[in-house]
Formats: C-alpha cells, sequence, structure tokens
C-alpha cells in the first residue's frame, strides 16, 4: 500500500479519501501550508528555514520527529509568529477547512490558544472573531459539505485558563463548541486549571484535555476528576494501566487496572494520533514504530479509539494517511475505519440530533 500525505490510498477497493471522516484532534496551529507561512512570514519580514514551500515541508518534518514532545513543540514558534493578525488567522483558518473538506472531513473540530496570538495587538475576542470568520469562509468554500467547531485552548504552563474558559463559553453560540487545555503536559496537571474547569462545568461546557502524551497515568486521572473531561486528548498512555498476562496466537488475556477500565467502560473517547504519538515518544513505552502503537490493542479491548492527525505540517499528514497507515499496520478493513468514524461521530461536541445525523452520514459513505 503506497501511502503519502497527499495521495490516496484504496482498501477493499475503495478510496480512503473518498470516505465520510470525523476529526477531533486537529491544531490550528500545527495544520498550515507551508507555502503559506512562507508568503505570509515575507509579509512581515520574518526569515524561515527555506523559501521553498517542499524544502519547508521536510525541514517540519524533520524538526519533529525528535521523540521528545517538549523539541516537537518548538516548531510552532514559527507557525504562531505569521498567525498574529486578523488576515493571517483569517487565512489560515480558511485553509484548514479547505484542505480538511478536500481530506473527506464532514465534521471536524479545530483546537488553539488565542493567547498565543496576540503579539501583535489583537486581542483575545478580535482573534477568536478573526478565526471564526476563516473557518466560515472555508466552508462556503467547501459548499457545505463540512462543518468545523472551534476548540478554545488555554496553554497549561500559563495562567490565563480561567479568562480564556469565559472566552470560549461567551463565544458558545458563535463558533465555540469546547474548551481544551494544551502545552507541557509533564509538571502542568489539569489540577492547575480547577478554576477554569469548575467554571466550565457550571456552565455545561463541554471538556477535552490534553493528557496521557508526555506524562501518564496521573495526568489522565487529574484530565478525569480535575478537569471533568469528556475525552483525552491523546491518552495513549492509559495502555500503561494494562497488563498482558497471557497471550496465545491472536488470543490476548489482560488485566485492568480501575482507571483503564473506568476509561473503558464509562466510553471515554481517546483522541489517539498515530504518527505525532511515534514523533513525541508518547509510545516509547512499547515501542518505535507504528506496529508497537497500542493502538490495535485498545481498539480490540473495547476502548473508544477516534484517529486524528494532530499536527498536519509537523507530521507532514493527513486523516486519510493516517488511516492507511493503521490499516496497513494492523489488517484493518472498511468497517474498521467505519467504526473509528463513528466512535468519532458519537464523541463530537455537539447535540444529539447533529451525532445522529453525522452518524447516518457516515453509514451511507460505507456503504451501510
Amino acid at each position: 500500500m503506497a501511502i503519502d500525505q497527499h495521495g490516496d490510498t484504496k482498501l477493499d477497493g475503495v478510496s480512503i479519501r473518498s470516505l465520510p471522516k470525523v476529526s477531533l484532534h486537529d491544531h490550528l496551529d500545527g495544520a498550515l501550508r507551508p507555502q503559506t507561512i512562507i508568503e505570509l512570514a515575507d509579509a512581515i519580514d520574518l526569515d524561515v528555514p527555506s523559501d521553498d514551500a517542499d524544502d519547508l515541508a521536510d525541514w517540519f518534518e524533520d524538526q519533529s520527529d525528535s521523540g521528545s514532545l517538549v523539541e516537537y513543540l518548538k516548531t510552532f514558534d514559527l507557525t504562531t509568529a505569521v498567525m498574529q493578525t486578523a488576515d493571517g488567522l483569517r487565512r489560515v483558518a480558511k485553509e484548514f477547512v479547505e484542505d480538511l473538506a478536500a481530506d473527506g472531513v464532514i465534521y471536524g473540530e479545530v483546537r488553539w490558544a488565542p493567547e498565543q496570538h496576540l503579539g501583535r495587538g489583537l486581542s483575545l475576542e478580535e482573534a477568536v472573531e478573526a478565526v471564526q470568520e476563516g473557518i466560515e469562509e472555508g466552508e462556503d468554500a467547501a459548499s457545505g459539505d463540512i462543518r468545523v467547531g472551534q476548540l478554545i485552548t488555554a496553554m497549561r504552563h500559563t495562567d490565563r485558563s480561567l479568562e480564556i474558559a469565559e472566552l470560549a463559553v461567551a463565544f458558545r453560540s458563535r463558533g465555540a463548541v469546547g474548551f481544551d487545555i494544551a502545552g507541557a503536559e509533564d509538571g502542568f496537571p489539569a489540577s492547575n486549571h480547577r478554576a477554569a474547569f469548575d467554571y466550565l462545568a457550571s456552565h455545561f461546557f463541554p471538556v477535552t484535555v490534553h493528557a496521557g502524551e508526555a506524562a501518564g497515568l496521573v495526568s489522565i486521572r487529574s484530565a478525569l476528576i480535575d478537569g471533568r473531561a469528556l475525552r483525552l486528548g491523546h491518552g495513549v498512555r492509559i495502555a500503561e494501566d494494562l497488563e498482558v498476562v497471557q497471550q496465545k496466537g491472536d488470543e490476548v488475556l489482560v488485566t485492568f487496572g480501575d482507571l483503564a477500565r473506568w476509561v473503558r467502560d464509562r466510553e471515554i473517547p481517546l483522541e489517539l494520533s498515530p504518527s505525532s504519538n511515534l514523533q513525541t515518544g508518547a509510545i516509547a513505552r512499547w515501542g518505535t514504530t507504528m506496529e508497537d502503537h497500542p493502538f490495535d490493542l485498545l481498539y480490540q479491548l473495547g476502548f473508544a479509539v477516534t484517529v486524528n492527525v494532530d499536527n498536519r505540517t509537523m507530521s507532514r499528514t493527513s486523516l486519510t494517511r493516517e488511516l492507511a497507515l493503521l490499516a496497513e499496520t494492523f489488517d484493518y478493513r472498511l468497517e474498521d475505519l467505519e467504526a473509528f468514524q463513528l466512535n468519532a461521530a458519537a464523541a463530537a461536541f455537539l447535540s444529539v440530533e447533529e451525532r445522529e445525523e453525522l452518524i447516518e452520514l457516515i453509514g451511507e459513505g460505507f456503504g451501510g
């Protein structure tokens, strides 16, 4: 199976790109077109590693393949630098939606931290408004074939989370569908932001929390208890609470820790990002290749696994490519890929009626 970022891949004779998809974990500042970065940087006299789009794409991929989340995050210094104006944010958001639509995504949630985009005088509100304008322009360009909601994100190493939570709730009828905390996970637990999460809970506003990527079970526990997370951003290290006690052929006997059982039994969605998890070292406990990723173990055990890109630019990937990689690695068929999309649709921060509509569209698209 020949897999690349922009090409298509067929599974059981069906184009994966043509299948309806749901994207839950996709960062705006991690999804810029290299050519757009070059042009926006030129407009503000910002130096970039290369003025050739292909070479710049290579640079992002090389820099991101570090095995460390901290090093991986350094590449965002460049992308956020060109997203400090309303025009820059609007363009990036519009192209974000267009690229999702071209990849067959029918519903997406875009997460980004407004507090990181104030360097050229924008207010928090102006930044959110600019992104929303870009999203709507992208939806219009896609002729209504996609819907995208904002996940307003606070940086976990700063002290603005309550302010950002209030911002998210203020925009709940103007594009914001949920809240997230992101950034350096290890050493910055969700409990540090309890006031923000209390506020969000009091306003019945949905929350997903980055957890179980750069830190382990303690981080996941804090996301669920302190953050009241309805989904886990990555969450891959929940597998640390599983112990394989016996394996015979394809049959695996596993014992569950209390946390893993809670996440599985409550069907708390895992926003898994296979390529990114390799790049950041999130699966280092199990190995360094896609075959080592505990994705399949979690899937076979009944966890609510979803497939995501995390950062398309840094991982040089797309949702089509991530699904193709998993299909190639674990010999998945179309029904497996459909199950991942149904999990994501059920986990979307939408009303029951809207989620049911998504589920119906996925069923139709997969030929059900």
